[in-house]
């Protein structure tokens, strides 16, 4: 068995998500603009020669055949045909049910980890048509770019981002997305936007009304941030956020904080970390 190595995976804001139609098949429509921050969990894989998938740490209320990182593991493994096996440990700082793609990320990260440690040499493009198995939101993070997606989450297209800041709120619920996109009162007809820039300041976020009305404790951390200017929620929420241009702006406004709220301040990335480190 190999020594651990530590491999980010970071969080996503949704600068804008709108809900364009929905298939027969009930999966819905969208548009939004993903960008990754350096607000991020940790993961720590070594290899392993028996062939097992272990899961070295525990994750709350997640067994482990529902854990994305295992299943990640799991599937790769298969598709793969390797003998090889891994420890993964999970080091979580995103929360659960915020909106932030934690899960998603860990999933991607174990995928692109585990092609360069199994030294399986896979080309992106075929790890991201795996990773739509284990969700819509797990390609964009093998993509490793800001992004504007449509369809279902799945159809990428590279953005160029100005730099920006990042003030994310983390109120203390977990979102039920299923929840969220079930509800009779969800807009399903908006129009995509067609012309750039796809901004943070152009776009809007379809769920949040939805989310707020079931989550007051979203709307209030909302109210709160927007007292000081736009903010929006990230993906199906919990989390919520507002942009700047420099960092002394958003941590100025952090530190403003009330006692009763926690938040993180982040830097907006044009790449997914595991580019900067060579992971292809």
């Amino acid at each position: 068995m190999s020594l651990p190595e530590i491999f980010p995976a970071p969080a996503k804001l949704n600068l804008s998500l709108l809900v364009t139609g929905r298939r027969a098949d009930g999966y819905h429509l969208l548009q939004t603009v993903f960008r990754f921050i350096d607000f991020a969990d940790e993961l720590h894989i070594s290899v392993r020669d028996d062939g097992r998938i272990v899961r070295a740490t525990e994750l709350a209320g997640v067994p482990a055949d529902d854990d994305l990182s295992i299943r990640a593991a799991r599937l790769l493994q298969k598709a793969a045909g390797t003998a090889l096996g891994a420890d993964i440990a999970l080091d979580k700082r995103l929360p659960l049910g915020g909106g932030l793609g934690g899960g998603s990320s860990d999933a991607a990260t174990v995928l692109i980890a585990l092609n360069r440690l199994w030294q399986l040499n896979w080309p992106r493009a075929r790890l991201q048509k795996l990773a739509l198995e284990l969700g819509a939101d797990v390609p964009v993070f093998i993509f490793g770019e800001s992004a504007l997606a449509t369809g279902t989450g799945e159809q990428l297209s590279a953005l160029k981002l100005p730099p920006a800041w990042y003030v994310v709120l983390l109120p203390k619920v977990s979102v039920a997305t299923t929840r969220v996109f079930q509800d009779a009162d969800l807009i399903r007809d908006s129009i995509p936007l067609t012309i750039p820039p796809f901004s943070f300041a152009a776009g809007r976020n379809d769920l949040e009304a939805v989310v707020c009305r079931h989550y007051p404790e979203v709307e209030q951390h909302l109210a709160w941030l927007r007292q000081y200017g736009v903010a929006r929620m990230s993906g199906s929420g919990a989390c919520v956020f507002a942009e700047f241009g420099s960092e002394a702006e958003a941590r100025a406004l952090a530190g403003r904080l009330p006692e009763t709220m926690r938040g993180v301040v982040a830097r907006g990335l044009d790449r997914h970390p595991l580019q900067a480190m060579g992971v292809e």
